[in-house]
């Protein structure tokens, strides 16, 4: 029994018998795994000065504390989100605000 109180799983202890037998005709596959430096995204950015209140800075920085991250990094994902929710196309009842009624 494991310390978790579950039983232990059979296949796990089962030892693996290895046979000295040919296996096969093999097939190379190329390399398809992306190279380190393509793992590291780097977002298209631009570095601005804003002014936001003291309120808002010690919110994100408290919540990025408790989180790990930087409080900056929040900022700009929050502004990344608002952006694309409203980046979609127009539906036909919203294209109709700027519209006059006749």
């Amino acid at each position: 029994m494991l310390a978790t109180g579950a039983k232990g799983n059979k296949s796990m202890s089962a030892k693996i018998k290895y046979t000295d037998e040919p296996i096969g005709p093999l097939k190379v596959i190329p390399d398809f795994l992306p190279a380190p430096d393509e793992l590291a995204f780097k977002d298209d950015t631009v570095k601005v000065t804003i002014t936001l209140s003291k309120q808002s800075i010690e919110f994100f920085k408290e919540e990025a504390k408790k989180n790990h991250t930087q409080y900056q990094k929040m900022i700009r994902r929050l502004l990344d989100a608002y952006t694309l929710a409203h980046k979609q196309p127009l539906t036909k009842r919203s294209s109709r605000r700027g519209k006059a009624r006749g």
